[in-house]
């Protein structure tokens, strides 16, 4: 039996799993480490940590008796950010992550200087903070010492890759967020790179998401090819089965995301476009940056109980039926609003609101973010996934089916982006003709989850509440 590793480079953790041929789970590793956030809008993380995580996972990897039958490992991972190497590929600072929001002036200058309709028309994008090239600009601009020294700019899993294969790729689907990849031709813009003075070999060379990187160093003494792999959202649509333009995933991680295939590119300011795992192929996103990440404040910072516990309180709470409100915009917003300024808000506490309203009102505040995002895909979907950390709780997932008013399924995998790294991986040495045929063979539904027919009406009743709610308060924001 062959078997092969989905590694995902996560915000909160990284995390190896070992699936068979079939996509049957036969192990897995995880390793966590946190953000640093020394401001109000800044998010880094140290990619020494990253490495070292993984690596103490191939440690463990090594340790069992089926390491001579793994075949190869795929790699997927948090897009946007930014690593920087010298020449010496020593890492110059921390790695500036995709919830990061220090780089607006960088953003309304990119605006205001080429034009968001100039960089759409070759990125699929208009400017936005998370992307990679604003952060090189910031980084150009406020720390011109590092910048100078500058050899090597990487997104986050091909920083990993560089560092255990020693070749230097990143592939189309993770490249295509960086804001400076002409989506239609798929290379790096030198047009608009030279406009920026920003040198285009910096950057790695382009590959497939199915093309092999190469060999594990032979220090790792795991006999292994790396394949190119994806941005995690396309990793994790993949490992969703969601490869058709009919269907749509739904992810409630770190941050929350509507994704789906589409036919042709349909370039739209309110939604990003990037290309997916297969070459020549596109997909549209909307993303809400306040998802898990509401939840981890929530968790850490106020309630001090498991996550368990706490779905359990809202389950028997009212949240916005009882008048309670929550702007999940801890960490600015994209999808549809595109505003670093905006800040999360509880709005309606009465002296009756208990521990569970609360909890609650951040699960409907995040639904109703992901209801926005939901609204502006506008294609007919006939299958929608929903996959990610929050979708292990019912009452979650039932909120979502409920805002939408569609049924969501989740395949029996809780790893979706691993799982998808892995078939790319099995696709890239032939296990598979293509990813397609991998996820009809392998991708099996768990269970169903249908839309609650009062909720469904009443989230449509107080949905222009929510909406409301950001427009009272969007000149403020600007001013606390």
């Amino acid at each position: 039996m062959n078997y092969y590793i989905g590694l995902d480079l996560g915000t909160s953790g990284v995390k190896a799993v070992i699936f068979d041929k079939y996509g049957n789970e036969i192990n897995s590793f995880y390793r966590e480490y946190d953000i640093i956030s020394n401001n109000p809008n800044e998010a880094e993380e140290d990619p020494n940590i990253w490495l070292s995580k993984t690596l103490e996972i191939i440690e463990e990897i090594k340790k069992l008796d089926i390491k001579k039958d793994i075949k190869s490992m795929g790699i997927s991972g948090q897009m946007h950010g930014l690593v920087l190497l010298d020449e010496n590929d020593n890492v110059l600072r921390n790695a500036i992550i995709w919830c990061d929001n220090r780089t607006k002036n960088e953003t309304e200058y990119l605006s205001n200087t080429l034009g968001d309709d100039y960089i759409m028309n070759i990125t699929g994008n208009i400017p936005v903070s998370a992307f990679t090239i604003t952060k090189l600009l910031w980084v150009k601009k406020n720390e011109p010492n590092i910048y100078k020294k500058i050899k090597k700019v990487l997104l986050p899993k091909d920083y990993l890759s560089y560092m255990l294969t020693n070749t230097f790729y990143t592939e189309y689907s993770d490249a295509s967020g960086m804001g400076i990849l002409d989506i239609e031709k798929l290379e790096y813009s030198k047009e608009l790179l030279d406009k920026l003075d920003i040198d285009i070999n910096l950057f790695p060379k382009l590959i497939k998401s199915t093309d092999i990187r190469g060999n594990l160093k032979k220090e790792f003494d795991l006999n292994i090819n790396l394949v190119g792999g994806a941005g995690d959202q396309a990793a994790g649509a993949v490992g969703s089965g969601v490869v058709n333009s009919d269907e749509l995933s739904i992810v409630l991680g770190s941050s929350g995301v509507v994704y789906s295939p589409l036919d042709k590119i349909k370039k739209n300011k309110n939604v990003q476009i990037f290309s997916t795992c297969e070459y020549k192929t596109y997909h549209i996103m909307g993303v809400t940056n306040g998802c898990g990440t509401s939840l981890k404040w929530l968790k850490h910072n106020i309630f001090k109980k498991d996550y368990d516990e706490m779905m359990d309180l809202a389950s028997n709470s009212n949240g916005v039926e009882s008048g309670l409100y929550y702007l999940p915009y801890i960490m600015g917003e994209r999808t549809p609003i595109l505003d670093n300024d905006a800040k999360g808000i509880f709005i309606g506490l009465k002296n009756t609101t208990n521990d569970g309203d609360m909890i609650r009102s951040v699960l409907e505040g995040i639904g109703f973010s992901i209801k926005d995002c939901f609204n502006l895909i506008d294609v007919k979907k006939n299958s929608v996934s929903i996959s990610g950390g929050g979708a292990k709780s019912e009452l979650f997932r039932t909120i979502i089916a409920s805002m939408i008013n569609k049924e969501v399924k989740r395949i029996k995998s809780d790893e979706a982006p691993s799982l998808g790294a892995a078939i790319l991986a099995m696709v890239g040495n032939k296990e598979y003709k293509n990813i397609n045929a991998a996820c009809k063979k392998i991708i099996k539904i768990k269970d169903v989850t249908k839309p609650n027919k009062k909720l469904v009406k009443l989230y449509d009743e107080k949905y222009h509440i929510y909406k409301k709610i950001y427009l009272s308060n969007k000149d403020l924001f600007k001013e606390i």
